[in-house]
């Protein structure tokens, strides 16, 4: 489906070429992740392996409870695994102390969710800068990195509008800008089109699929099938388990 003219999408040049294509940048091996409420374990993942190669588009389908929102923060490295071993660029992150692992994230990973998480009394632009402040980066090149980046995901002309004023459909491509403005090579997405209508969730569906196109790593959660078929591989997950995959011609 044909989605807004104006959106672009980084040059192949911008995107990080710290892994060597083709590599595996992600790898779980028997993951496990249990979780206790109570005293009582709940198995959300149970012996997950799965390898990620650099340029991949990966969506993850499931019902509610598959642990399929698990696999993807383990992946990201909002959490760790119970076992097995969970490997990001070929770091173990159960090796990593907090900071190490909290410096690979802003560094390689790009996170997007289906709550858009925008501060709605700051502007577009605003937003969108927040991760170059915390890196330091000087106001003059935040505002150039920043606009370019919103012309790409076709939003410059609402860079000095609140979030409150824009859609839902436009408020996660923000989401989406802010997640890319450090320009991480891995990209992941937490059901991203769950709060949106079918054109705007077709609309993000073709955005993820000109990124990938330019070299972007992208892992999507997400209920939707239809945006599901956009990714170039499909993994079925239920009861903690990858029961088959689909590959894309």
């Amino acid at each position: 489906m044909s989605t807004n003219e104006n959106i672009e999408v980084f040059s192949q040049d911008s995107v990080d070429q710290t892994f060597p294509e083709g590599s595996a940048i992600i790898e779980l091996i028997d993951v496990k992740k249990v979780y206790f409420s109570d005293g009582v374990p709940t198995e959300a993942l149970r012996g997950v392996s799965l390898k990620v190669t650099r340029g991949e588009f990966i969506a993850v389908v499931g019902p509610s409870g598959s642990g399929k929102s698990t696999l993807l923060h383990l992946v990201g490295g909002l959490d760790r695994p119970t076992s097995g071993k969970v490997l990001i660029g070929g770091n173990d992150i159960n090796k990593l102390s907090d900071d190490k692992l909290a410096e690979l994230r802003n560094e390689k990973i790009g996170f997007v969710f289906q709550f858009y998480n925008l501060i709605p009394y700051l502007p577009v632009i605003k937003n969108v800068e927040l991760p170059l402040i915390v890196k330091g980066v000087s106001s003059q090149e935040r505002k150039e990195r920043v606009l370019k980046l919103l012309e790409e995901v076709g939003l410059k002309d609402k860079a000095f509008t609140r979030p409150t004023r824009i859609s839902g459909g436009e408020q996660q491509r923000v989401a989406i800008a802010r997640a890319l403005i450090n320009n991480p090579e891995i990209l992941l997405a937490d059901e991203p089109t769950g709060n949106l209508d079918s054109k705007n969730s077709m609309m993000i569906a073709e955005l993820f699929r000109k990124l990938n196109d330019k070299g972007r790593t992208i892992v999507m959660v997400t209920h939707n099938l239809e945006v599901a078929s956009y990714a170039k591989r499909i993994l079925y997950i239920r009861d903690g388990l990858i029961e088959r995959e689909e590959l894309k011609a």
